[in-house]
């Protein structure tokens, strides 16, 4: 690796890093690294590029890191696997490609935090309009329009679309015109990290249109192992055996690999570290908890028309589906299929929506496994501020060995007590009449499943990570935090910040990417000492005054 002296190291080409990357090298004279561990994104990869082709990188040791948590001991002591892009792009070029903010609500928490008070929904909402390029709802001032990343409202146009939204309007639920904007509680078509047919990652928006930058070097299959240190200021990384100085080091890996390396660097828990004979450079005992995430389940059910998606699951179609997508960008493999959804309150003490749901006109999980045969559909469910906590925690000196991963889903009374609302509002929706036209019954979990316990049983066996694990290393200023919030900068030492998923104090409630997007927007100006955007104090929806 080169010994070249670079003003700002990038570990990591997910998410995050590709928009720094694209923020930090605008100036010329700013010399840039980007790291990757991972391997190129090349443009004739179909896996990663075609947005129904999504179950196949999951699970693929050339796209996924593979991760699992240790044994769950609320889910019958299963190990709950977890997907991470091992690609450019992160997980941005594997995942689901739904794009939500979360709620504006979500970020008042935040912002209601001792030093926080720059991160609440005003300060936000600025650069969440930054990044995007909504091609719908024009002119309204939820929404940006000139920025890198193209969103597309999923056109959710085929009939169990149609009896889905009829069915939540029957159930007692509102429509909403989009959920990334006035209103996000109710139901609607869901924006997506889709362009033209073709899936939109970080990399393709952000680090693909500036790669020929003189200034900017992106490296793939590049592993970082250790930060390096003089006295208290990073002063580069060591990888794959080589040294790689930098004015400062930024971890871009996400909420499981950022922790994991600053641990193996000397950053954590002291005790923790010197019992596996890592020598200490700062005491930082927050380093790897507060882990939060999303557990989902899907309820499904067969159906009595062929007007499902399942046919395209037929391996005789898929060289037709394949040839639309490759020369005309359109048909079944054009979607992510994810094309609505929408947030409900599930009892009256949450101020804002705790549940998610995602509709799919088809009965399959999320890898594409275990179909359920025949005609069907699903709904994806899971509450979205649970108040389990867990911790990301390196197991050996080993910078290839994963580290113990511990979530304690469903070990706490909010979150079981949610968990049982969750499923009787979906059945309540997928009860209804328009719904109810189209339905062979309930397939999963079955009419067998219906008392608070076996609800309970039935989540703690079947239910999935929805892939949003966050919050390990939280911005903040008291003694479990990680992170200055006025500069994401790691407490205690100099020359080092974190820029990423890890950094959310709370996890928002909907998909993460939006919001790790939109911190990486706002840390680049903190990076670069610019005058941050202005505060746009806009009118949102309350449920309470």
């Amino acid at each position: 690796m080169t010994s070249q002296q670079y003003d700002f190291v990038i570990v990591g080409g997910g998410s995050a890093g590709c928009a720094l990357a694209n923020r930090l090298s605008a100036d010329p004279a700013t010399r840039v690294l980007v790291l990757e561990a991972g391997r190129p994104d090349y443009p004739w990869d179909v896996f990663i590029h075609m947005p129904a082709a999504l179950p196949f990188p999951i699970g693929n040791r050339f796209y996924d890191w593979q991760y699992e948590s240790e044994p769950e001991p609320h889910m019958n002591g299963r190990r709950i696997y977890h997907a991470r892009g091992k690609v450019l792009g992160g997980s941005s070029s594997i995942n689901g490609m739904i794009f939500q903010r979360g709620n504006p609500l979500d970020y008042e928490r935040w912002g209601a935090d001792p030093g926080m008070k720059t991160w609440d929904y005003a300060h936000c909402l600025p650069y969440f309009k930054r990044m995007e390029n909504c091609l719908a709802d024009p002119g309204t001032p939820w929404r940006g329009h000139e920025g890198p990343l193209a969103l597309e409202r999923g056109p959710s146009s085929t009939p169990l679309y149609t009896a889905f939204f009829q069915a939540v309007q029957q159930a007692g639920h509102p429509l909403t015109d989009d959920v990334n904007g006035y209103r996000q509680e109710g139901f609607a078509r869901f924006d997506r990290n889709i362009r033209r047919g073709r899936r939109l990652s970080a990399a393709r928006a952000y680090l693909h249109p500036v790669m020929k930058r003189p200034n900017l070097t992106v490296k793939t299959r590049a592993f970082v192992t250790r930060i390096l240190f003089e006295g208290k200021r990073a002063v580069g990384v060591e990888v794959d055996g080589g040294r790689v100085r930098a004015g400062e080091v930024i971890l871009c890996g996400g909420a499981i690999n950022s922790p994991q390396l600053l641990q193996l660097s000397g950053i954590g828990n002291a005790e923790e570290l010197g019992a596996l004979g890592i020598d200490v450079v700062h005491h930082l005992p927050g380093v790897g908890e507060n882990l939060q995430d999303h557990l989902e389940v899907y309820i499904q059910h067969g159906c009595d028309k062929p007007v499902s998606m399942q046919p395209n699951l037929q391996k005789w179609r898929h060289p037709w589906i394949g040839a639309q997508w490759l020369f005309l960008r359109k048909g079944p493999g054009a979607t992510n299929h994810f094309e609505a959804g929408g947030f409900v309150r599930s009892n009256d003490d949450v101020d804002y929506p705790n549940l998610m749901f995602h509709f799919l006109p088809i009965a399959v999980r999320y890898d594409g496994s275990a179909p359920a045969g025949g005609h069907g559909y699903q709904v994806h469910v899971g509450p979205m501020y649970s108040d389990a906590r867990g911790s990301v925690k390196i197991k050996s000196t080993d910078p290839r060995r994963h580290p113990a991963l511990r979530f304690n889903y469903l070990s706490t009374d909010q979150d079981r007590r949610e968990w049982v609302e969750a499923i009787r509002v979906a059945r309540d929706i997928l009860g209804q009449p328009a719904l109810a036209a189209y339905s062979t019954g309930e397939l999963s979990p079955g009419p067998s499943v219906e008392t608070d316990e076996e609800i309970l049983d039935w989540v703690a066996k079947d239910g999935e990570t929805a892939l949003h694990p966050s919050c390990t290393a939280r911005m903040g200023v008291d003694e479990m935090s990680v992170l200055d919030p006025e500069s994401m900068r790691v407490h205690g030492v100099d020359g080092l910040r974190v820029v990423d998923a890890s950094a959310m104090p709370y996890v928002t409630n909907g998909n993460i990417y939006a919001p790790v997007m939109m911190l990486a927007e706002k840390a680049a100006d903190l990076i670069l000492g610019n005058t941050p955007l202005p505060a746009e104090t806009t009118e949102f929806y309350r449920h309470r005054s």
